[in-house]
């Protein structure tokens, strides 16, 4: 994995918002009424090779495919798997549930993606590399051809699987999240050998408590949340760390998130992760004060964090000195070295869906690159700092001597 060694790197989270054609392809797909699979893989390819110049020409040093070639970040993989089938109800976040007017005008205005989201009801096994190798071939093709730092694919955690696609069919959780933690190791593991950095989009770490354990008490939860990383880490046990990104996010829509749990209490688990790069959210109203957490915790050596620095769920575009700020308050705690700029979720969460206009997702990311210029400018000025060195104490003003 790249490092910031002579300026912080940039890059986001995955999904892009995706064109018209791609996302006829992907519905039509979903439905099982794509009639010619030879053009809509020639539409992908033509997409993915699009998308990946824009994110160079806009100045992105690590780029992915933007997931044009899944309907969403989660439910893609019923494709690729045996065990999944069907259609499943909606479970809305904790904090939707509270405001039933919101939660129905998020649905009215499109802000509810209308996919299927299939059960389990089989043994879930590998069923069909295809799609992924198609995936990968096209990734490395448009990154080489943008001359791209480097290039990341995303992958769905065992745990957002299970979040997405409930069981039916294992007599518990457990054993059916290990077999899709077994099933995915072997996506995990292509990806990796092609040269193409993994990110594993765990929202389940902290979209998972008010949503899929939202009647366990917190303390039930982050037990679970173990578990969940116990069977993540053990998918990932044959690929090293630094090969590895790791995504956390609670939830990729503008709702109030008032039930989202304390990153204070998430990072713990979080960190145990076999994953050097952490994505997490650093720029919404709701986590941007976590920031505290992380220097107030005790950052393994070998993690680079990845904060948001974009928010994804609003049209405003950041000043590149907020930008800057943001990424400064990192580069203080672990050392510029180990900070990449990135955003808080990704802009094509579901395809044909997103609150963010996509050019101006673009005018986002410029914004970004620019802040990250300007961080560096600063940060590249001063001596680096050791992580976990202190700061030089400020000069001490003279004490006057009290007249007698």
């Amino acid at each position: 994995m790249k490092t910031s060694t002579d300026r912080i790197l940039t890059t986001h989270v995955g999904s892009l918002p995706r064109p018209a054609d791609v996302v006829a392809v992907l519905f039509d797909r979903d439905r099982d009424e794509l009639k010619d699979e030879n053009a809509a893989a020639v539409t992908i390819a033509n997409a993915v090779n699009a998308v990946v110049r824009r994110q160079a020409e806009t100045g992105i040093d690590v780029v992915s495919d933007g997931e044009m070639n899944k309907i969403s970040y989660a439910t893609y993989v019923k494709e690729r798997l045996t065990g999944f089938e069907g259609d499943s109800p909606r479970q809305p976040g904790q904090d939707l549930v509270d405001f039933p007017n919101l939660l129905k005008k998020l649905a009215d205005t499109g802000a509810t993606a209308r996919y299927t989201r299939p059960c389990c009801t089989g043994d879930v096994a590998v069923k069909n590399l295809q799609p992924l190798e198609t995936d990968l071939r096209n990734l490395r093709h448009a990154a080489a051809t943008a001359g791209s730092v480097e290039a990341f694919m995303n992958a769905a955690s065992p745990g957002v699987i299970a979040l997405f696609q409930p069981n039916k069919h294992y007599a518990t959780q457990e054993k059916y999240l290990g077999a899709v933690a077994e099933a995915m190791r072997t996506e995990y593991q292509t990806i990796v050998k092609a040269g193409v950095l993994l990110q594993v989009d765990a929202p389940d770490l902290a979209m998972g408590r008010h949503t899929m354990y939202r009647q366990k008490t917190t303390k039930e939860f982050l037990k679970l949340a173990e578990l969940h990383v116990d069977v993540l880490n053990h998918a990932l046990r044959e690929i090293p760390a630094d090969r590895i990104r790791l995504h956390v996010c609670w939830g990729n829509y503008a709702g109030p998130h008032h039930h989202d749990i304390p990153m204070e209490l998430l990072l713990p688990a979080v960190l145990k992760v076999n994953a050097q790069g952490l994505l997490f959210e650093a720029a919404n109203p709701r986590h941007e004060h976590e920031w505290t957490t992380f220097r107030d915790a005790r950052i393994p050596e070998d993690k680079i964090l990845i904060p948001g620095v974009l928010s994804s769920t609003t049209n405003y575009v950041e000043h590149p000195l907020l930008v800057a700020e943001r990424l400064g308050r990192f580069a203080d705690i672990v050392g510029r070295e180990r900070v990449i700029a990135g955003t808080d979720c990704g802009f094509g969460t579901f395809a044909g869906f997103g609150p963010v206009d996509p050019d101006i997702a673009y005018m986002k990311f410029a914004a970004m690159v620019e802040g990250a210029r300007i961080a560096s400018r600063a940060l590249w000025k001063k001596a680096p700092r050791r992580a976990g060195q202190p700061k030089k104490p400020g000069r001490k003003k003279p004490t006057r001597r009290k007249k007698k």
